[in-house]
């Protein structure tokens, strides 16, 4: 009898641990549509990403829909997915993206009391592994700036040379280069795990591209190929 329980009691955590990870996956497929939205949106705004500027980016970031008032507290984050181009020198299409998380507790977060969307342009290669290899303070570890927007801004300006992060967000309808300063970005590995059904680190997915697109990133990877298919080098 207390075998036939403890059988049933195992059983039954096994369907739950399964029914959570099944939720948990699709939250995070849900998360790379949404990323690929977001970025189709601003690409589509007058005054939006320079294109100069985003034809020299190695990688890009989005973050959809990050609440601020998680931030406030600084026990939540904003999660996302980050995307690369292929090749030696960042050269080739786009490749398969990993999950990320934003973590914060700046008052500069706190542009509204709204989800605000986040989209980074990782500008080298120094940018690009750090980021992928473990928690960035950025600001610190390595640097960002707020980045220009309008069609007709000059992408050679100080910041924008010397910065390996340009910063944008999208609050309530208004897009502009925001300072990130003092927030970090990570690899997120267990949304990694769900999203590819097995433990693979960052760097391999989006530098050494050891896997393939998911079906739930092909909005966000043909976005990117579409816009910017060919990288200007600096």
């Amino acid at each position: 009898m207390k075998k036939r329980i403890f059988a049933c009691t195992m059983g039954a955590l096994l369907l739950l641990a399964s029914t959570s990870w099944g939720d948990d996956k699709e939250k995070d497929e849900d998360r790379l549509k949404n990323a690929g939205t977001v970025l189709r949106e601003i690409l589509k705004i007058p005054d939006d990403i320079p294109q100069d500027l985003l034809d020299k980016a190695d990688c890009v970031v989005v973050f959809p829909s990050v609440l601020k008032a998680a931030f406030v507290v600084g026990g939540s984050y904003g999660r996302g997915a980050m995307t690369c181009r292929r090749g030696g020198n960042f050269n080739g299409p786009w490749g398969a993206p990993s999950m990320m998380a934003l973590e914060g507790g700046s008052v500069g977060f706190q542009i509204g009391g709204q989800a605000t969307d986040f989209v980074l342009l990782v500008m080298n290669d120094r940018g690009a592994n750090g980021i992928l290899s473990s928690k960035v303070k950025l600001g610190g570890d390595a640097s960002v700036a707020a980045g220009p927007v309008g069609r007709d801004a000059s992408a050679e300006t100080d910041v924008s040379m010397r910065a390996e992060i340009l910063s944008y967000s999208r609050a309530r309808g208004l897009f502009a280069g925001v300072s990130l300063e003092g927030s970090t970005i990570r690899p997120d590995n267990d949304a990694n795990e769900k999203i590819y059904g097995r433990k693979i680190p960052a760097k391999d997915i989006v530098i050494a591209h050891e896997t393939h697109v998911p079906q739930a990133a092909e909005g966000l990877i043909a976005t990117l190929n579409a816009k910017t298919p060919k990288h200007k080098s600096s």
